[in-house]
């Protein structure tokens, strides 16, 4: 087995480094990127080893349907004839630029921004790693003194690189059995600096130490399996991926700069990302303008949704968002002009509720007493979504949100509750973020004041396992909102329905959003006739009882008039049928909300108009 390398005591540029060696391979000198494969081909430079394709590696081993399948062909493998229409043709070495600089990314790890050095493959017109290229089948790695090696695999799911934290979508990775963790060819094969003279975290010197166990980080204040570095002068320890630890930063969890502490003045006091006790003898970040103390875990702090990746120790602070324009401006009394809109918007009265009335910003329908509408169009706001800021910073996401309207095609859903909006959204400037929020999920902040539980809720970033929704008792996303007084858990998705409604042209009370045994001896609803599970609105005065989607239509956040776009084909969105109930093409059932037409053919919902769009494309 391919496992006579390993990692070496190095002097580079007088510091110490444990690098990686294999002895059979000797460095390359650097040579111009070729530009084609026939410049590859006849290029003249000195005899090099011949490495196969990383991909050509994949594919010798069997088992490719598999999701993890372990590589068993080394790198210098001699070629012979074709791997299906693969040809076999060298690598070759290619250092004279940073890799990444022309946005590509590695053929095999898809991890870019990493190094200088890579190959080129003339055939596959890709380009790889150094470190994917060579990468033995086995390496005994500092980080696992205990092991015997971590093993090189393929592997087909997304998972995270123990080293880097960077997520992995898939490609060859080193695998350890034991810990079931993984790590990136360029990470495992990294160099490992002996000593670090590191002033942001310490004011001595810190030295590599293999054997993690029972040291808890200084910084983070947790056991973990990565290798710290110590201090044997005071006793000090911190994770490799602590020492670097920026000293100041802005979250979006908090309004204020937080700033990293050695530890906290009291000994306990609750994260405030996680919700969670913080153990005052070890590091936190704190903030230096609130008077009630503020605190959170050095790890929450730097969560890749929570902070956006900038030290600004240093830094003046600036409040951008404190300087936008106000979203309207007044024209004269009861007249205002909306930044979105090309019209004036006159205040007016609701005096009958119209269910073809809906909301630009929102999607939802018109019932509160004042309004603004234009005299020119059918432009309508709520009043509340008329005042919603240009741009916010949201718990979700570390990049400020700016507001947009959304054009006649609907194409992408919201990142919290994952529906399709045809309404407003808050985007991200940053377009390698592809993030949004439609306004509904915007407003959730914390504490957020739920109608249906009695306790403040808070937002969860990823769970570690998977929780149920109280509510709709289908597994939570990402962001669930949680109490942190007893155990009600609601997704983001029905924490935005709104909990009582008044519009039901059937019955003159509210109806309120309820769930579980909350309900009358009628079990059917009013509007399809079909049994009632879970998620329903119902008055408790007339022991009336709606689905949700009946009451709403299966995807609210769409207006008629719409065209939504699912992968090439498009549909157009028609309102609700109150004369007669189309049968739907592909499930067969009455249409009860809007409709989606294509073809002179109608769907009655989002899902039904996907598998309608997946069977035609095959067929």
């Amino acid at each position: 087995m391919d496992y006579d390398g390993g990692f070496h005591e190095v002097e580079k540029d007088g510091k110490l480094f444990l690098v990686y060696h294999h002895p059979k391979y000797r460095p390359i000198p650097q040579i111009k990127s070729p530009s084609s494969s026939a410049e590859v081909a006849n290029h003249d430079h000195p005899p090099l080893p011949l490495f196969i394709c990383p991909l050509e590696r994949w594919l010798r081993n069997s088992s490719r349907d598999s999701r993890l399948v372990l590589i068993n062909s080394s790198p210098e493998s001699v070629l012979s004839g074709k791997v299906g229409d693969h040809h076999v043709l060298p690598l070759f070495w290619c250092n004279n630029k940073k890799f990444g600089d022309d946005y590509s990314e590695c053929g095999m790890c898809s991890n870019s921004n990493v190094g200088t050095d890579y190959y080129f493959c003339a055939y596959c017109l890709r380009k790889y790693h150094k470190e994917c290229v060579e990468s033995p089948l086995k390496i005994k790695h500092p980080y696992y003194p205990h092991h015997s090696s971590l093993e090189l695999y393929y592997y087909k799911e997304l998972t995270v690189c123990i080293r880097c934290g960077r997520e992995m979508a898939g490609g060859l990775m080193y695998h350890c059995n034991v810990d079931q963790t993984f790590m990136h060819p360029v990470c495992a094969m990294k160099p490992i600096p002996i000593i670090i003279d590191q002033q942001k975290i310490h004011d001595h010197p810190l030295t590599f130490f293999s054997r993690p166990d029972s040291l808890i980080c200084n910084v983070c204040g947790l056991l973990e399996k990565d290798p710290p570095y110590v201090c044997l002068r005071c006793n000090f320890v911190a994770h490799g991926g602590c020492v670097e630890c920026p000293h100041t930063i802005k979250i979006s969890r908090h309004h204020h700069r937080i700033s990293r502490v050695s530890y906290l003045r009291y000994e306990k006091w609750p994260c405030g990302v996680c919700r969670q006790s913080i153990d005052g003898n070890y590091g936190a970040y704190t903030c230096k303008e609130c008077d009630d103390y503020y605190a959170v875990h050095s790890k929450c702090a730097l969560g890749k949704d929570v902070w956006d990746g900038e030290e600004l120790k240093g830094v003046p602070e600036k409040n951008d968002m404190a300087k936008d324009a106000p979203p309207f401006c007044k024209v004269f009394e009861g007249v205002v002009h909306y930044f979105l809109h090309d019209h004036h918007l006159r205040l007016e009265k609701n005096i009958l509720y119209d269910e073809n009335k809906f909301c630009e910003a929102c999607v939802m329908p018109i019932i509160e007493d004042e309004f603004y509408s234009c005299a020119e169009c059918d432009f309508i706001l709520h009043e509340t979504c008329l005042k919603a800021r240009r741009r916010i910073q949201h718990a979700l996401h570390p990049h400020p949100l700016t507001l947009k309207a959304t054009n006649n095609y609907v194409s992408s859903s919201c990142s919290a509750c994952f529906r399709c909006c045809g309404g407003f959204v808050y985007e991200c400037p940053k377009h390698e973020c592809y993030f949004k929020l439609d306004v509904r999920c915007a407003l959730i902040s914390e504490p957020f004041d739920y109608q249906g539980h009695e306790h403040p809720l808070f937002l969860s970033l990823h769970p570690k396992e998977y929780v149920l929704c109280e509510v709709c008792k289908s597994k939570c996303n990402d962001s669930p909102l949680s109490c942190i007084k007893c155990a009600f858990i609601i997704c983001i998705k029905c924490a935005t329905l709104p909990y009582k409604v008044s519009w039901y042209k059937k019955d003159e009370h509210f109806l309120t959003l309820s769930w579980g045994e909350e309900r009358c001896e009628k079990y059917w609803c009013e509007e399809c006739e079909d049994i009632v599970e879970r998620l329903f609105y119902w008055c408790n005065d007339c022991c009336t009882i709606l689905h949700t989607h009946c009451l709403f239509s299966k995807e609210p956040y769409l207006k008629p008039g719409q065209v939504l776009k699912i992968g090439e084909k498009v549909f157009q969105i028609l309102a609700r049928c109150n004369i007669s109930r189309p049968i739907c093409y592909y499930c067969m059932k009455p249409c009860q909300g809007k409709r989606f037409t294509r073809d002179n053919l109608t769907v009655c919902s989002l899902s039904c108009a996907s598998n309608y769009t997946y069977d035609y494309e095959e067929d």
